[in-house]
């Protein structure tokens, strides 16, 4: 694994967004990321949030369109930006519909060829991506997760399955029972295989089901109820359920007139910077 290599920054409330390529061991090519330094890390390795984006992004389009920086300045919060997916890998297929391959790695490690040999983003995100951010001024000690849509399944079942890594959860409008939808079931197949059971290990009402309380300072969720996938592709309260059942405290806010959009992560950002910052300054 090569050194990072700083491709542009530009002065943002004080601190620093910077955008970084390096050649993944993880994905065996290219990958790139994007960091927000707050003003804080000026004197200091601060914490760092991660956030997951969903179908079709890269790493320019939450840090372009969240209007995270402003709150993550306030906080001295760190934000780190991966891309959904390998790029540049030229199987066959990966760019044939816009819910799988190119833009839609769906943060898991794949099993089935050919997508095996790039296809590993949860080994990316979980393991590589921390060693990375070691290097620059970020306490990843103190590290939290959040995502949206796709990226919220994400951020849901990485940190269900490593708490050892991320400290405080949250999330946009997530893929909250993939095994449940047609962007889930499409994926998994194709990433995974068949076998549902395996299905389950990747998916967070299943790995919530089977937990005990792993995040005792909640999980926040932001729901859209004009978002025109609520019904048939994100399934909030499965989720719910799940939570309740494994005494995992939740705040799932639904909001009338809010689609699956921007505006819609714009308009609760503020309130997910601070989730993270008031676990993560302790």
């Amino acid at each position: 694994m090569s050194g990072l290599q700083l491709l542009s920054e530009h002065r943002c409330f004080g601190g620093f967004q910077r955008f970084y390529r390096h050649d993944s061991r993880e994905i065996g090519l290219p990958m790139q990321f994007a960091v927000y330094l707050p003003p804080q890390a000026e004197q200091g390795a601060v914490p760092v949030l991660v956030y997951l984006a969903g179908l079709t992004c890269t790493e320019e389009t939450a840090t372009i369109k969240a209007g995270a920086q402003q709150w993550a300045a306030q906080h001295g919060l760190a934000l780190v930006m991966p891309d959904t997916s390998p790029r540049g890998a030229n199987l066959p297929g990966d760019s044939d519909s816009w819910d799988f391959g190119v833009g839609a790695g769906f943060y898991v490690d794949a099993t089935e060829q050919p997508w095996a040999a790039h296809y590993r983003m949860e080994s990316y995100v979980v393991r590589e991506l921390p060693e990375l951010l070691k290097t620059l001024p970020l306490d990843v000690s103190r590290m939290g997760i959040c995502g949206h849509s796709m990226g919220g399944h994400g951020a849901l079942t990485l940190a269900l399955k490593y708490p050892g890594v991320f400290r405080s959860v949250s999330a946009f409008a997530p893929i909250a029972a993939p095994g449940r939808c047609p962007w889930g079931q499409k994926a998994f197949a194709g990433y995974l295989g068949e076998d549902r059971e395996v299905w389950k290990r990747h998916d967070a009402s299943e790995l919530m089901a089977q937990a005990r309380n792993p995040f005792p300072e909640g999980i926040l969720i932001d729901q859209g109820l004009a978002d025109k996938f609520l019904a048939e592709q994100l399934y909030p309260e499965a989720f719910e359920a799940a939570c309740a059942k494994a005494g995992q405290p939740l705040t799932l806010r639904r909001h009338a007139g809010y689609d699956h959009g921007y505006y819609f992560i714009q308009s609760f950002m503020a309130d997910h910077v601070v989730h993270h910052a008031g676990v993560l300054s302790k």
